[in-house]
């Protein structure tokens, strides 16, 4: 079989098109950059969407804990503490049973027992957490006169935080925020050790690295390769990034634009 013939038979199997059997034996090369890089689907989907909504929670959780009144202030903080707090190993455990009992009450809970539901939930909480302690972080550090100067100009409530304190929040956080978006990535990896279940052998890339590295006692070659795409994936999300943040600074002078660095988290 021609690696191009492997392509098409197994470039989209992760999402259930193409060959629905896994290859057994005679391993090639390129059936492992195919069926790895189709599992990597998966990854990307978890972080994307994690990502897109966690973005808007941990605005509101920044507000919330930023918030005078305790009855905004004290959710977000104990979100933040208990997601932040506990390992995201944990979490997807706690959330499988917790929706596998769920399940049993009402069918009504069936598909958050499949990771591509129940895993998403878990990240889109997690990232946000982590996401809204460094917009909190943004927000405490807003130079007061840039909001006395909004006052000035008669700027109050929604006006004054979306033409002031939102866009400054942004520019003084996004290059943490760019970290935390790529540990986001790399964390998807983690949902193969999750409990739960891929469908039909539609797992993400670690999945079939895993399948591999089992069938060939090597681990040396598809592992290798899973940290190949998860490198492209990071560049990506830095290169993607880095245009956001030369628009959020465009008003700035060259020289006093923040850089974005890439400073990965060891420990979680």
């Amino acid at each position: 079989m021609s690696c191009w013939a492997t392509i098409q038979d197994y470039g989209l199997r992760a999402i259930g098109i193409g060959e629905r059997l896994l290859p057994r034996d005679d391993f090639t090369l390129c059936q492992q950059f195919t069926l790895i890089g189709s599992g990597m689907i998966w990854n990307i989907y978890f972080g994307l969407f994690a990502l897109m909504m966690g973005f808007f929670l941990a605005t509101a959780l920044a507000m919330g804990k930023a918030s005078s009144s305790a009855i905004f202030r004290k959710p977000a903080e104990w979100f933040i503490f208990l997601f932040r707090g506990s390992p995201l190993f944990i979490q997807f455990f706690f959330a499988y049973f917790l929706f596998l009992n769920l399940k049993s009450v009402s069918p009504f809970f069936d598909p958050f027992t499949a990771a591509w539901l129940g895993a998403l939930i878990v990240l889109f909480f997690n990232t946000a957490a982590y996401s809204g302690e460094i917009f909190y972080g943004a927000l405490l550090s807003i130079p007061k006169g840039d909001i006395e100067a909004a006052d000035a100009y008669g700027m109050s409530g929604w006006s004054r935080f979306k033409r002031v304190i939102w866009p400054t929040m942004l520019r003084l956080a996004w290059p943490a925020y760019t970290n935390e978006a790529i540990f986001l990535f790399h964390a998807t990896a983690l949902v193969f050790f999750s409990g739960f279940p891929a469908w039909q052998q539609r797992g993400d890339a670690l999945y079939y690295a895993s399948y591999f590295a089992d069938k060939t006692f090597n681990p040396f070659i598809p592992y290798p390769i899973l940290a190949f795409y998860f490198i492209l994936l990071t560049l990506v999300v830095i290169g993607t990034f880095g245009l956001v943040n030369a628009r959020l600074n465009r008003h700035l002078p060259q020289n006093m634009r923040r850089k974005i660095r890439l400073r990965p988290n060891l420990i979680r």
